[in-house]
Order: C-alpha cells, then structure tokens, then sequence
C-alpha cells in the first residue's frame, strides 16, 4: 500500500482512472509521484482522505473550481460562505421544481377536463369552485377582430406577468371577461384577459377571486362560435328564468400543441353565473 498505481488508486477509491487523471489536470489531486524513467504515476493511501473530501464536496453540489479554492486556501469561513451561496442555489431550484410539477399537474387537469366536457354546443349548469385569477386590461377590444387582436392581448398579460415576477407556468389557457351590464345588453366589449391561478404562487393582491356560484355553461370548440354561444346561452337563461348575478367568463379548458390553420387549438367553456328565480 505504500505506491498505489492510478488504477489501483481508482478500484481502492471507486473512480475511474479517466477521473484521477482529470483531476490531475485540473490540480486538484496530483499523484504523490512520478517515476522519471517510465513516467508512471503513483498514489500513497493517504491521498485518499483528499479524494474522500472532492467527493463529498461534489455530493453537496459544489463545482470543482469551488472545491479548488477550498482546497487551496483551507478557510473555513470560504467554506461556509461556498455552501451558504450554493444552499441558495438549491432553494431557487425547487422553487423552479415546484413550478414545473405544477405545470405538469395543471396541464394533465386540462386535459382530462377537455376528455370529460360535454360535446361542442352543449349547455349544462354547473357549480364551480371559488377561483383565483390574474386579470389585466389590454386596452382593446378582443372582439373587434377576434384572434389576432387575442394574440396581442396575450402579449401583454405576458409582459405582466413578467414584470410581477410570476411563474410562466400561468401564460397559458387565457380566458378574457364581458362585464355584466355588458353581457345583458349584448354588446361585445372585452378588453380583459386573464388566467387562472394559484394562492401558493401568486400574492393575493394581484389576483382577483371569482366566488363559487352555479354557472350556466356552453362548451365551444372554435372562437369564431363564441358570439353565436353566448346569445344560445343568454336566451337559454331568458327561457328558463335564471338571474344573471355576475361578468361572463370565457375559459379555456385546454389548449393544443398542434396548432389548426396557423391558430391555437382550443376548447371553451362560455360560463355565466346565475340564480334560481
């Protein structure tokens, strides 16, 4: 044990010679010596305890530049600050982690909503759950040129969003709102577009909740039909003597990767609020 070839040094270590040798290169753990004649590089036992200690460095997530200046100056208090800074690191992580299985989670949820919606047409009433949403004024009016006046909007809620420091897991599934005294004279005006979102991940004062109620609903697979459904739906409520207590909602219950005709795929659910008469 007292000359341990490198791939003696490796087997006895765990490594591989590749990574003896890159650590050799890097000055991080150099053979304890070199036979002049053959050029062979030999490790003493003791050289192990450095290894020992690059190896749990780098199990803390530590890069080995870090673990060099550790190693190089033995300062304690540049430890501390190194694991301090990565420990940070680590938090920012999972909360980008969270984020994403929770982009995931909402995206699975759209998907099966659209698998369980009634067909393109149908007008059902529903209770729905008080909801959290992100709202801004765009300033035009969606229904002026329907799509493309809809991508300018969307540019602006990310813009928003952006600028909140929000979580991008929310720009999608975009729904935009008709105000009551709107709705009821049955003039299209909506400037407003929103998403849903969650209390975890977005301060209460930028969201605006939406209390449970019963909804009279109406599922649509294009946007060119929307004004058409929400006359069925508001002639429906006529019919049958429901109060309208509240704004219209256009949601968005799930939105496609493959885009039709160079436009967003999506399926609509036309929500009202209403009360028994």
């Amino acid at each position: 044990m007292e000359r341990l070839t490198i791939g003696q040094m490796a087997r006895l270590n765990h490594v591989s010679e590749q990574t003896l040798r890159f650590y050799e290169k890097l000055h991080l753990l150099e053979p304890d010596t070199v036979s002049g004649e053959t050029g062979y590089r030999y490790y003493s036992i003791k050289q192990s305890a450095v290894l020992d200690m690059i190896q749990y460095m780098k199990s803390l997530g530590m890069k080995l530049a870090d673990i060099k200046r550790l190693l190089d100056h033995r300062d304690p208090s540049l430890i501390k600050g190194i694991l301090r800074q990565k420990s940070l690191q680590i938090d920012e992580e999972i909360h980008k982690l969270k984020y994403q299985k929770r982009a995931i989670e909402r995206t699975l949820q759209s998907y099966q909503r659209y698998e369980a919606s009634p067909p393109d047409g149908a007008i059902v009433l529903e209770y729905i759950e008080e909801r959290r949403m992100y709202c801004i004024d765009a300033g035009m009016n969606f229904y002026d040129c329907g799509i493309e006046v809809y991508e300018e909007m969307l540019r602006k809620l990310k813009e928003s969003l952006i600028s909140n420091k929000l979580p991008q897991i929310y720009f999608c599934n975009a729904g935009t709102i008709l105000r009551q005294k709107d709705l009821e004279q049955r003039r299209f005006y909506s400037s407003e577009i929103f998403v849903f979102v969650d209390r975890e991940f977005v301060p209460d004062e930028l969201t605006i909740s939406v209390p449970a109620n019963i909804y009279l609903c109406i599922y649509c697979n294009e946007f060119k039909k929307e004004k058409e459904y929400i006359g069925h739906l508001l002639d429906d409520a006529k019919e049958k003597g429901y109060r309208i207590v509240g704004d219209y909602i256009c949601e968005v219950i799930a939105e496609f990767p493959l885009l039709t005709r160079k436009e967003r795929g999506m399926f609509l659910r036309l929500q009202i609020p209403i009360k028994f008469s």
